[in-house]
């Protein structure tokens, strides 16, 4: 008893020819398909390449295309050559040109040998197929489908939008269920013969001429009618990605094609040299194998799959710019954007990086050039503090700097003085941590001299910016974790702020804040908001502060938290 292979070659014909002589050299017939499309003389050639091997031989040949047919009349054809020519079979293997053995031939037949009646196939019915990629599960089956799906394809969608919209269905043919799975199949004898000799097959082949990628069910559905001996799985090891294109295999997958114990694998890229040296060596013999187990990787290609569907957070490539909505995470750490403090607080950057170890930059967003932190002109990632180049993509900016200092918590200032490009970006990040003192803008206005005139006209501006942001910061579908305080109620009660965003920022670390920032002097304050509004202008984003003049009173004790029941 031994086992025959029915090839299906198109390309790579000198691998094929390979693999063929090595199957024919252990005592497994072949029956080689050629692609009708292949040229005379390539054909020629293969057959001139196996000549020396007496259990090999070529079949007729069909013009094949995917998703047709003709797929399965190649396979039919085959199938019943090798039937015909090599009684000694016991069991036919359906593989392609770009398949490649993994075992020794002995140990498939040895396991073969030890289930004599068993078909690998999968064979699953359409309401338990997770993999199939096109919208058609079991419309496969129900609608026609006379025109191709690579070369005709608006024909293709029409015809089936047409068939949905007259509500046609064809009759599946009695006694039969339809299944699916893959293509690669091992069958016995019997049960292969028993499906070309069908009484019925002249209908069955008429009713699968027009199903969507017969080869995908046709022996997939019969062998449930043949046979009670089916094990739901193949011995060959294929991979397919997100969008149902099948994975190659490279010379770097030796280590996890061993790793499978599967008998076969496919598709193997034809210049895999180190592939092809190692599994058709005799070397393989020595080795200890355990039952075929591909599930041992599929951990693998389900992290390739969703590591090229996801790619990882916050980082962006050039070659592969995401679609807006669809990143994985806009950036891929959290980070905290400090609004106003910078204005109220001397040193406040020093002083936060004291108390939490964060690295704390200056305004990355200011009009003149992106303020590092320790005046860096050039940082992590090769960021320079060019506004040109900051402002041609203020996200890049953000992200790069985020992914290139991973492991370090970011911290940088920002307001209405700063370019604005960046806020919805900040406020739509899940990692941003967001904290404003709406009105300490005017900070700085109070401590300027100049044209007073002036200084309402900017304040004017300033305020029209930070009231367009705050809008968007509290908008309900905001993503980004923001607080915001007026300048008067921050004021009032700095220390239990300041005490919430140290705990978030390093909770490695809590401890109680023994110092606070030293605020600036704000005598005059409440003044200088009279004035503007004497002027004409409404200051009221900084809440309700007193008019006259303002000392900055000793800051009282953090009051122990309490609950309300």
């Amino acid at each position: 008893m031994t086992v025959g292979f029915v090839m299906m070659c198109h390309d790579a014909l000198d691998r094929a020819a390979q693999v063929a002589g090595h199957w024919a050299s252990h005592g497994c017939p072949v029956v080689i398909h050629v692609d009708r499309r292949v040229s005379r003389a390539r054909n020629e050639a293969l057959v001139r390449a196996l000549a020396g091997h007496d259990n090999v031989s070529f079949c007729a040949r069909h013009t094949c295309e995917w998703g047709t047919w003709s797929l399965v009349a190649a396979a039919q054809t085959g199938a019943a050559r090798m039937l015909a020519e090599y009684p000694e079979v016991r069991h036919v293997c359906l593989a392609s040109g770009s398949c490649l053995p993994l075992r020794p031939m002995a140990e498939l037949k040895d396991y073969l040998a030890t289930r004599p009646d068993t078909n690998f196939i999968e064979s699953v019915t359409t309401e338990d197929v997770p993999w199939t990629v096109g919208g058609l599960d079991s419309e496969r089956f129900t609608l026609r489908f006379p025109f191709s799906w690579k070369r005709h394809r608006r024909l293709f969608d029409g015809y089936v939008r047409l068939q949905r919209a007259l509500g046609y269905k064809r009759r599946v043919p009695a006694g039969i269920e339809p299944h699916m799975g893959s293509q690669w199949w091992c069958l016995t004898r019997q049960t292969l013969a028993a499906i070309l000799s069908d009484p019925r097959r002249a209908a069955f082949d008429r009713y699968f001429k027009r199903v969507w990628i017969p080869d995908e069910s046709y022996f997939q559905t019969l062998v449930r009618l043949h046979s009670n001996q089916v094990e739901s799985r193949s011995l060959t090891l294929s991979k397919f990605d997100f969008q149902g294109k099948p994975h190659i295999f490279y010379d770097d997958h030796l280590q996890m094609l061993r790793r499978s114990d599967c008998f076969m694998a496919r598709k193997i890229w034809p210049r895999a040299t180190r592939l092809y040296d190692n599994f058709l060596s005799g070397g393989l013999a020595d080795q200890n194998r355990a039952e075929p187990n591909p599930g041992k990787i599929d951990r693998i290609f389900a992290k390739a799959i969703e590591r090229r569907t996801r790619g990882r957070a916050g980082l962006y490539m050039s070659s592969r710019f995401p679609k807006p909505g669809w990143e994985n995470g806009k950036t891929c750490a959290p980070y905290s954007v400090f609004e106003g403090f910078g204005d109220l607080f001397e040193g406040f950057e020093s002083w936060l990086h004291k108390a939490t170890g964060a690295r704390v930059h200056g305004h990355l967003y200011a009009t003149d050039r992106a303020r590092f932190t320790d005046r860096q002109k050039i940082y992590a990632g090769a960021l320079p503090d060019d506004a040109g180049l900051r402002d041609y993509n203020p996200h890049a900016f953000l992200t790069n700097l985020i992914w290139n200092t991973r492991g370090e918590r970011q911290c940088f200032l920002h307001g209405p003085r700063d370019v604005q490009k960046i806020g919805d970006f900040l406020a739509d990040d899940p990692n941003a941590q967001i904290s404003v003192i709406s009105g300490a803008w005017a900070v700085p206005l109070f401590r300027a001299k100049g044209d007073f005139s002036d200084i309402r006209k900017e304040a004017a501006r300033l305020q029209q910016i930070e009231s367009k942001h705050l809008e968007s910061l509290r908008r309900i579908t905001v993503n980004a974790r923001v607080r915001i305080w007026t300048m008067a109620d921050f004021v009032d009660s700095p220390m239990e702020p300041l005490q919430t965003i140290i705990d978030e920022i390093g909770p490695r670390t809590p401890r109680r804040l023994t110092e606070a920032p030293q605020m600036v002097d704000l005598t005059g304050f409440g003044q200088f908001l009279q004035n503007l509004k004497n002027q004409g202008m409404q200051p009221y984003l900084m809440g309700d502060f007193p008019s006259g003049d303002v000392v900055d009173a000793p800051l009282p004790e953090l009051r122990k938290p309490y609950l309300v029941k």
